[in-house]
């Protein structure tokens, strides 16, 4: 029986210690903190003819802040706990329609972490997509009844036109180059867009 209840008891003392609603904040700090060691350690390397006095600094640093640190180091988690369990008692009284939208926030989060967000950008582009298309020519038609625009229009579309195949050209040009920039600059869809626009 006490071999059955140590797991058991094991298993409650975890999930007491994990958060349930405040866990991105503990993720982000992580994330951060990580970043800035790096950061630091990067700058540490490079420092040349400093690195004798940053390597004395950082004594002098860890000197004092360590007393501080071993006395203090808990206290952000134990604070970050105790606002998980207001979160909690708080979450009673939130109206249905306020949890639903967290809970879809929550998956959103869990998605970008799980997929990246340049795949989590290419899901909600492609669900979107459509919707803006739609909303983007309506506007068009709306701006075309007012009294000067088609000529502006007329104008600055051949100009717009050019501009945009250049950028095109451009981009496909640095990519058969090899440059790692273009992966993240996006083509201009002018097909796409002509025949969005064409009828109009």
């Amino acid at each position: 029986m006490a071999a059955e209840s140590q797991p058991q008891l094991i298993e409650e003392r975890r999930e007491e210690q994990e958060l349930k609603y405040l866990e991105f904040v503990q993720f982000a700090t992580i994330q951060a903190l990580m970043r800035c060691a790096i950061l630091y350690s990067y700058a540490k390397e490079r420092a040349g003819p400093l690195k004798p006095g940053v390597n004395t600094v950082e004594e002098a640093v860890k000197t004092v802040v360590a007393p501080v640190y071993d006395r203090f180091h808990l206290v952000p988690g134990e604070v970050l706990k105790y606002a998980d369990r207001k979160v909690a008692e708080l979450d009673r009284h939130v109206p249905s329609n306020v949890k639903k939208v967290s809970s879809q926030a929550r998956s959103v989060v869990s998605e970008v972490r799980r997929d990246g967000v340049s795949a989590y950008a290419k899901i909600v582009y492609s669900k979107y997509e459509p919707t803006a298309e739609q909303c983007a020519v309506s506007a068009w038609r709306k701006l075309n009844q007012l009294p000067l625009f088609p000529q502006v229009a007329n104008v600055v579309l051949p100009k717009a036109a050019y501009c945009t195949e250049k950028y095109n050209e451009a981009v496909v040009s640095s990519a058969e180059k090899g440059y790692r920039v273009s992966a993240y600059l996006p083509l201009v869809p002018t097909e796409k867009i002509a025949k969005v626009f064409g009828g109009n």
